[in-house]
């Protein structure tokens, strides 16, 4: 084949509008925005389609990794840190695990350290042996505390003989993520955050200010929620330090962005995109000159490298699950996906376990090792962007970047600090939650294993807890009592969790019939649909191959100990089969019809009112049915 030759040349063009009329055809008059297009929570539509047409506008698709506005990577590679958080209880302890787990593959730590324990022998002992040159280092204390650690840590970089602007790493300082998360607030927020920077300035890469936006991912909110707030935090922190007296250059090279990545995979490579884009052009804003010659100079000689979000990312805990918690293995591997191909800088995959435990070695090691799967096995780490120019990728991170600006927009012309203060950030997130816990009750969302394809035969009452505390970290006093709304403490599945668990505890053991007959192919479909209805419930499924009579399958029913005897059957067989089997049942048991056929307004009329179908309420659903068996 001739080099100048395309591939599949011999192939005629198709039109957008061959191919509408071909998608119509195939629809036989169905509604096209109905069957295809996706209305998503985060405020734009979704085609079922892209095309090269729907790209040629944009001006991001004629960047490139490490430029700006970053939109393909703020890098020229796409190498980034591997993260563990490992919390200090014992300091000998803590260091002991540190190097174990850098021995394992990790190359970035995160250092949860009591305010109390917070002093020069310490750090000293907690970094022992462990080059800071070689290693992302990560801590967390007491916001009143941090200044003192940050004076701590260069003290001790320096008598180590360290080259401070070759070390990595950050600070956690964040008041605002107290407001959201605590309903707290200190007044003088803004001098600590300042005096937090001028004692990092020598430390050069040493981030210490935190826009902590996954509070927001694991309270529930959308994507386009979490980068417009996420964007307006930032701004709010970048505008108030400038007024404080900080140069913006020196101001925005020292924030830091810890981003939640959920399971929405190419949306969520889409928001980091957008990311990136939208906070270069804020920095931009604010006009950001270097000191000294800088090859990264824009037209007008500002510093592009204070333009460069640096983004650590936490795969969500909102979706993690406590049931067939081993699924949490597939979403955390979906969500370090997206986040490694998007180009973020650090990464810390969230245990498994989670959500009902302390993480032990054995989840703590698999966590580890998606990440160094996605390196090692899949080379993620050698491809920048891969996802640059894909028409539909590059049309999604386009939409997220213009719904999270309008987000952006409205938060500024109040102020993200004025707004947390006065609880509304948390009631818009809350709010999103909410309706995320209704899409899931609806089946409109899926959690599998929770809401769909439970394990029919699993027990977590061992193991489960409704939530696991992590130390508090923040020892001082003196913070005001305001009774702000705080955000949403729930995971998405803890509903359904426990419901489960309440039969479980309750020592019923119930059980659901299908009553199986009828049309073949209607039964077995809704047979299997009932059994994984209610196994939500964790109730006791028996399925069956089918019954020649109504008589016989209650028959069989009530030989089997039954409290749920589900009829499954086509529509048209209802009208005969329902009132049959409610005469036989005579109200002893439960009897529940499989679907919504026509004919259910007579069967309500004679008294037959429990239906289940896609369009049920699942968890209301089986709310009602533990009620009524007594279960609470």
């Amino acid at each position: 084949m001739e080099k100048t030759k395309k591939l599949f040349a011999e192939f005629p063009p198709v039109s957008t509008e061959q191919w509408m009329e071909k998608i119509t055809a195939d629809l036989k008059g169905a509604d096209f925005a109905k069957k295809l297009v996706w209305k998503t929570g985060e405020g734009f539509e979704v085609q079922p389609f892209y095309r090269a047409e729907n790209i040629k506008d944009l001006k991001t698709t004629d960047t490139l990794p490490g430029k700006f506005p970053y939109v393909r990577g703020a890098k020229k590679d796409n190498e980034w840190f591997v993260c563990q958080d490992i919390e200090v209880k014992n300091i000998a302890e803590a260091n002991t695990k540190a190097l174990d787990v850098l021995n394992r593959g990790v190359d970035s730590l995160g250092f949860i350290i009591p305010s109390e324990l917070v002093s020069k022998e310490n750090i000293a002992a907690l970094l022992k042996d462990i080059q800071p040159e070689c290693v992302e280092l990560n801590f967390k204390t007491c916001n009143m505390k941090s200044v003192e650690l940050i004076k701590i840590l260069t003290e001790y970089f320096k008598q180590q003989n360290c080259d401070l602007t070759k070390i990595d790493g950050s600070v956690n300082v964040d008041f605002i993520g107290k407001i959201l998360t605590k309903g707290v607030v200190k007044t003088e927020w803004i001098d600590v955050m300042a005096e937090a920077i001028k004692a990092a300035s020598e430390i050069r890469r040493f981030r210490v200010i935190s826009v902590n936006a996954c509070l927001l991912s694991n309270a529930g909110s959308f994507i386009t929620q979490e980068l417009g707030y996420a964007l307006a935090w930032g701004n709010e922190l970048l505008g108030r330090l400038v007024e404080a007296g900080i140069d913006p250059t020196v101001a925005a090279k020292k924030i830091k962005f810890n981003f939640g990545v959920g399971s929405n995979y190419f949306m969520e490579i889409a928001k980091f995109r957008a990311a990136r884009w939208l906070w270069a052009e804020i920095v931009k804003a604010y006009d950001p000159h270097c000191n000294h010659d800088c090859p990264n100079e824009g037209e007008n000689h500002e510093c592009r490298c204070a333009a460069k979000m640096n983004i650590f990312a936490r795969t969500t805990e909102f979706n993690l699950t406590v049931y067939d918690a081993y699924v949490n293995l597939l979403r955390t591997q979906t969500e370090a996906m997206s986040a490694s191909l998007a180009g973020v800088n650090s990464l810390l995959v969230t245990a498994f376990d989670k959500p009902y435990k302390t993480p032990d070695e054995f989840s703590e090691r698999i966590a580890r090792n998606q990440q160094l799967l996605l390196k090692e096995e899949s080379h993620f780490d050698k491809v920048v962007d891969p996802s640059g120019g894909s028409y539909y990728i590059e049309t999604l991170t386009n939409s997220i970047a213009q719904e999270a600006w309008k987000i952006f927009l409205a938060a500024e012309e109040r102020g993200f600090y004025e707004l947390a203060k006065a609880g509304e950030i948390q009631k818009t997130i809350n709010e999103s939650a909410e309706k995320r816990f209704n899409l899931l009750a609806q089946r409109r969302e899926i959690l599998l294993g929770t809401n769909q394809f439970p394990n029919f035969g699993e027990k977590a009452e061992t193991h489960y807890a409704a939530s696991v505390q992590g130390e508090d970290v923040c020892g001082c006093s003196g913070h005001e009592e305001t009774g702000i709304t705080t955000l949403n403490t729930h995971r998405l599945g803890e509903a359904f969790e426990n419901l489960r668990l309440a039969t479980e505890k309750s020592g019923k053991e119930v059980k659901a019939f299908m009553l199986t007959i009828g049309n073949l192919a209607m039964r077995l479909a809704r047979s299997q649909f009932s059994c994984n209805f209610l196994a939500c419930a964790g109730y006791k499924v028996i399925d069956n191959l089918g019954f020649e009579t109504v008589a016989e399958g209650v028959e069989a029913a009530r030989k089997a100990g039954s409290d749920i005897i589900v009829l499954c059957s086509s529509d048209d067989e209802y009208a005969t089969f329902a009132p049959e089997a409610q005469k036989l049942i005579g109200g002893k048991e439960i009897l529940i019809v499989a679907g919504a056929p026509a004919c259910a307004e007579d069967l309500k009329a004679q008294g037959i009112t429990n239906f289940i179908n896609v369009r049920s309420n699942v968890l209301e659903t089986l709310q009602a049915l533990n009620e009524r068996l007594g279960i609470k």
